[in-house]
């Protein structure tokens, strides 16, 4: 049985950052890379990413127990999903205290590979890791139900491997243009994404790719105010 790993500053012995959860009006700064388990990214490189770019949330997919190891040197917020009979998954370091233990959620999957997704809840906002399925029609599914399951501020973030429109409603993709991804070192792909409701973007880049297939890209966001869904949104969302 998939368990979640975490670590939080406030078990014995952890080191309390003292991050504020950011308010309506206020904005913070978060980071999403595929690590690719245990050939890409290492430690080493994930720590030196945190450093420069210095993000309020790091979100991992492909994530090993090697990661496990981040707040150690990186004083924060940690917990980690590995997928369901695999040995990565997705993982999420964050400076900001969670508002309760992150949680899995079981999606629509295909025949190979058993999909799940980090929710954590931050309060103010809530966060969905992910790396969905490579079927066009199933990982728009996947979508739809992380979606159901978010706070009014709320983000959808990590490796879609989708191509084209996400069509989630009411939700934005602000997340950086420019491929990501190269499929079989030879076309360049976007498949990394970042979808918000109720925040707006301020900053958005594609970083340099230090050791895995998937270049990590960051986001700027404002918490903003929450309006109610559209009948539209409504209706499609019942549907």
């Amino acid at each position: 049985m998939t368990h979640i790993v975490l670590n939080t500053p406030d078990r014995p012995g952890a080191h309390n950052p003292h991050g504020h959860v950011p308010l309506p009006g206020q904005s913070f700064r978060i980071i999403s890379w595929n690590l690719l388990r245990r050939t890409g990214a290492s430690l080493d490189d994930v720590v030196a990413v945190a450093t420069r770019y210095r993000p309020d949330i790091f979100l991992m997919q492909e994530a090993t127990d090697e990661i496990d190891r981040l707040p150690d040197v990186l004083p924060g917020y940690y917990a980690r999903l590995p997928l369901p009979g695999r040995i990565h998954g997705t993982a999420c370091w964050s400076r900001f205290p969670f508002a309760r233990p992150p949680v899995s959620c079981l999606l629509p999957s295909g025949l190979i590979v058993r999909r799940t997704a980090l929710m954590v809840d931050f309060g103010s906002f809530s966060v969905a890791n992910v790396h969905l399925s490579h079927g066009q029609i199933l990982n728009r599914r996947q979508l739809r139900r992380i979606a159901a399951m978010l706070r009014p501020r709320a983000l959808v973030m990590g490796d879609f491997n989708l191509v084209g429109p996400t069509m989630v409603p009411g939700f934005h993709d602000v997340g950086p243009r420019e491929a990501t991804h190269r499929m079989a070192d030879f076309l360049p792909i976007r498949l990394d994404r970042c979808l918000v409701r109720g925040m707006h973007p301020a900053d958005t880049e594609v970083l340099p790719n230090l050791s895995s297939d998937h270049h990590p890209i960051l986001v700027d966001l404002r918490l903003g105010k929450v309006q109610g869904p559209s009948w539209r949104e409504r209706f499609i969302n019942r549907a």
